[in-house]
């Protein structure tokens, strides 16, 4: 059955992006997705923007009007300011209650399709071989491990299959991860050399 194998891969591949990611991180991402949406959510995103922009000017063009001088103009400015400011707070309280919800939905859903998905797969086909070793290869016992729980003998369950996914995500994840700090200290190293040549070679010209 290589159309579950390949599903257990790349469900446990997924779980893994998210664990390393991080829900919040993907949260935020979404949300400003879904604001670049012509929804009543991006108009009020965009609002909020506007009505910050708009009390930052005015408290600037308050804090440059002297109290005592110009009282009468200083006055005014504070009043619009106060109005604006009100309105952001507003506007602020609003889109966080959606974001809450918002971020509530996501993660139901995001774990619905990835561990609540892989919890249904392995329920359902547990007593499903996906597919069989030669017999004598291993012994008995291990015969029984890769069938684990409910699989015939000789085979592998969907579980073990799901256990060996997720450890080569992980570990490639790792070694990737590895490399790629390995090339950014060679980078940082060869800048650091060249940094000093220049400085040696400043010192000769002098």
């Amino acid at each position: 059955m290589p159309s579950l194998l390949l599903i257990v891969f790349f469900l446990q591949l997924s779980i893994h992006l998210v664990n390393t990611v991080g829900a919040p991180v993907i949260n935020e991402f979404l949300w400003s997705l879904f604001n670049r949406l012509p929804t009543s959510t991006s108009a009020d995103a965009r609002s909020q923007t506007r009505l910050r922009r708009e009390v930052i000017r005015l408290k600037r063009e308050m804090n440059t009007t002297s109290s005592q001088d110009e009282f009468a103009k200083w006055a005014k400015i504070r009043r619009n300011h106060d109005k604006v400011l009100a309105q952001y707070d507003d506007k602020t309280n609003n889109l966080k209650s959606f974001k809450s919800t918002f971020d509530r939905t996501v993660t139901a859903l995001r774990w619905i399709g990835t561990n609540g998905l892989r919890f249904f797969l392995q329920s359902w086909f547990s007593k499903r071989p996906l597919f069989w070793i030669p017999r004598g290869w291993v012994p008995g016992y291990v015969e029984w491990l890769l069938a684990f729980p409910r699989a015939p003998t000789g085979s592998v369950s969907i579980q073990i299959w799901g256990i060996a996914c997720a450890t080569i995500v992980q570990l490639v994840g790792a070694a990737v991860v590895a490399g790629l700090v390995l090339i950014r200290e060679q980078q940082q190293g060869r800048q650091k050399i060249g940094a000093r040549g220049g400085k040696g070679e400043g010192k000769k010209e002098l």
